[in-house]
């Protein structure tokens, strides 16, 4: 009897174990198809903090291409809101998974996060410091790229959001103007790099 039990026991671990892996497997593969949103925030990321913030501290910009630059600052974010939307849309009818709707609530908890932040400086400072919001900005992302990678046990993922709070780290110790150069690099190795590869395998996975 003690055995029948034991073996029972053993199965259902057993099947515990395989439902665990294949709830794993799914999510990677939603998370393949997903790093199209990847590319999309990194490469904004990427253009806002370096080509319109970095560089036009570095060399000498005419009026009319700094009216343009600044306009990009916002424009670039409102698409890549309009297309994260659109493609969240249209994924609805798609086959949902606990952990796809674990990690939607990992970011929207950032989305959250980010604002508060800013609130709290304005309760606390009467103002906001940017050279404090970077670093700070920087460490939530690394926190939630990390999760994120650890639910998926995705390494990848892991690698890029260890190294995303380690340069914010080293942002704290920098002025304003090499923070965003160093958050631009973050963007770039935590999002555009992970991104295109998952990207790539979604397409050799068709």
């Amino acid at each position: 009897m003690d055995t029948a039990i034991k073996n029972s026991n053993l199965q259902d671990e057993a099947q515990s174990l395989q439902l665990i892996r294949e709830m794993i497997a799914t999510s990677r593969n939603k998370l393949n198809k997903d790093g199209i949103l990847f590319i999309v925030w990194g490469w904004i990321s990427f253009i806002n903090y370096f080509l319109l913030n970095y560089l036009p501290e570095q060399i000498l910009l005419s009026n009319r291409v700094m009216q343009l630059t600044r306009s990009l600052r916002v424009i670039l974010p409102l698409l890549g809101l309009t297309y994260t939307l659109y493609y969240i849309l249209k994924q609805r009818s798609r086959v949902q998974t606990y952990m796809g709707i674990s990690l939607r609530y990992v970011w929207g908890s950032l989305l959250v996060s980010l604002v508060l932040v800013n609130l709290i400086q304005m309760n606390v400072l009467h103002s906001i410091n940017f050279e404090l919001q970077h670093p700070i900005f920087m460490v939530l992302i690394a926190f939630a790229i990390t999760v994120t990678g650890g639910i998926l046990r995705y390494k990848l993922l892991i690698a890029g959001g260890i190294i995303f709070g380690l340069l914010a780290f080293i942002a704290s110790y920098l002025q304003l103007h090499d923070q965003l150069l160093l958050e631009a690099i973050a963007w770039l190795v935590a999002f555009i790099i992970p991104g295109h590869i998952m990207y790539a395998n979604r397409n050799l996975k068709k």
